[in-house]
Parts: structure tokens; C-alpha cells; sequence
């Protein structure tokens, strides 16, 4: 696979694209960590990839060098025109011009697999992260560069304190696999954070657990609301001493100490209680 040369990406115009605090970006230009993640993905030319924020091309090219067609959802309309410009040498690329949580990806996957990918923009990652989930079951794999702390809370178990509602409602969708960290320095501007790279895999139909997913959020967002409280306090308005009980669950226990399945045996619980 070739390596990325950081002057692919340079503009040719002379007014540079100044980077926007609204939309959240910072942009990746150090080729070692580029070729890396290019690496982790291994995009194939059979592959629907999706890029979302490809900002000024750092990842879109490599990508596209290599799957030969890529789709990308891109907000910022000042980058896109560049973008189409810059992508002719490398492959076909589709540009879609929208904010990635309004976008449909079940419809766009047209009955497919899709392996999305992004440096997201980390003040909505975690609303993005949410809305990749309601797709799961189009989507292949996800590859993101994310805030370091954002990977830990993902990967996190429970016990740790880092351990949340972000962790139980991604483990219990997908495979969580951190692949390694991203200094500041590599992009422009530099973030006040470290970042990461995340692998998210979707759990197969046989692997994943039956639970209605309203009522799941409904219990994990309570439990975690209220960190520092045991069970029985926190889900006071959602669930009983009783029926924590029946299922396993200490009421003396605090939400971190309470593995995924756990919380998914309290939402069937209750699921069947409000059906009788």
C-alpha cells in the first residue's frame, strides 16, 4: 500500500481553509500516524466505505487510493469543492453534504455492509457513536479516531471507573477494541487531548442479547445518573429492592460494579412486567 504524502492534501488555492471551532475540527497531517490507521482498516476495492468529516483529505486519499470509490459525508461546504478536486486523481468519490446524525446509513447501505470510518468531531462523538448504533445491522465495522478518554469509557469494564453508559450500550452492540493512541501534535490545530483509535465490530444476531432498547436506556441511564448511590436509590422510580433481587442484583450495589447482561436481565424484567 503507498504512503501518505501530507503535501496530497495541501490546498491550491492560496487562501488556506481556517479550521472551525462549531464544527469541531481538527485536522490529522502526520502521514505516519495516516498510514497507520490506513493500515488498520485494510480497505479493500469490494468494500462500501463511508468517511465521516473527511475535513481536508488526510485519510480520504489513502482510502481511496485503495477501495478506488468512497463516500463521504461532510458538513463544512467550504472543504467540499477542494475535496472533489483533490479525490479525481485517486478514485470516485460520492460527497454528501449533511450532518452525519441526520443521515439514514440502513438506506444508504441498500441492503450491503457498510465499514465506516472518521476523525469525529470530539464535542458530538458520542451522539454520532449513538446514531451508528441504530444502524448496527448494515454496518461491518467502525474505525474511529476519538478522544483518548472517550476509547477508555468504551472499552471500560465494570469496576473501573471509567466504566458507564456509554460502555454498557456500545458492549452490548458491538466489540470494543482500542488499537492505539494519537498525540496532539499530529493535527492542526492541536487538541488540548490526547486522542485514539477504536475498532467497533457490530455483534452477530446470535451473539447479541434480547432487551427492548427503550426500557435498557430507561435503567442504565438512571443507574449511572447518579454515580456515587447505590442500585436500589438510583433506579428507585424504575425498579424495586424486589425485582433487583429476583434477577441477582445487590440493591447495596452501585452502578459500576453491574456488568452489561445484568442491566439487560433488569430491562427483560421490566419489559415483562409492563406486558402482564
Amino acid at each position: 500500500m503507498k504512503t501518505f504524502d501530507p503535501s496530497e492534501t495541501a490546498p491550491r488555492h492560496n487562501k488556506p481553509h481556517v479550521a472551525r471551532k462549531r464544527f469541531g475540527q481538527n485536522f490529522l497531517h502526520d502521514s505516519g500516524v495516516i498510514n497507520r490507521i490506513v493500515l488498520s482498516i485494510s480497505p479493500q476495492p469490494q468494500d462500501r466505505l463511508i468517511e465521516i468529516g473527511p475535513g481536508q483529505g488526510a485519510l480520504t486519499f489513502p482510502l481511496l487510493r485503495a477501495a478506488k470509490r468512497l463516500t463521504v459525508i461532510e458538513l463544512d461546504r467550504d472543504l467540499i469543492e477542494p475535496l472533489r478536486e483533490r479525490a479525481r486523481a485517486h478514485g470516485e468519490i460520492e460527497i454528501i453534504s449533511a450532518d452525519v446524525l441526520k443521515i439514514d446509513f440502513t438506506e444508504l447501505a441498500a441492503g450491503g455492509l457498510l465499514r465506516i470510518v472518521g476523525n469525529l468531531p470530539y464535542n458530538i462523538s458520542t451522539p454520532i457513536l449513538f446514531h451508528c448504533l441504530e444502524h448496527a445491522a448494515v454496518i461491518q465495522d467502525m474505525h474511529f479516531m476519538l478522544q483518548k478518554e472517550v476509547v477508555e469509557r468504551m472499552a471500560a469494564g465494570p469496576g473501573s471507573k471509567t466504566y458507564g453508559r456509554l460502555s454498557v450500550m456500545l458492549q452490548l452492540r458491538c466489540k470494543v477494541e482500542p488499537l492505539f493512541e494519537v498525540p496532539p501534535t499530529s493535527f492542526t490545530p492541536a487538541p488540548k487531548v490526547d486522542s485514539a483509535i477504536v475498532r467497533l465490530i457490530p455483534l452477530s444476531s446470535s451473539e447479541q442479547l434480547s432487551f427492548d432498547q427503550g426500557v435498557l436506556e430507561r435503567v442504565v441511564r438512571a443507574a449511572f445518573a447518579q454515580r456515587r448511590k447505590t442500585l436500589s436509590n438510583a433506579l428507585s422510580g424504575v425498579a424495586s429492592v424486589a425485582q433487583l433481587e429476583s434477577i441477582g442484583i445487590d440493591p447495596r450495589t452501585r452502578a459500576e460494579q453491574v456488568a452489561p447482561a445484568m442491566y439487560v436481565k433488569l430491562a427483560q424484567l421490566l419489559s415483562a412486567t409492563m406486558t402482564e
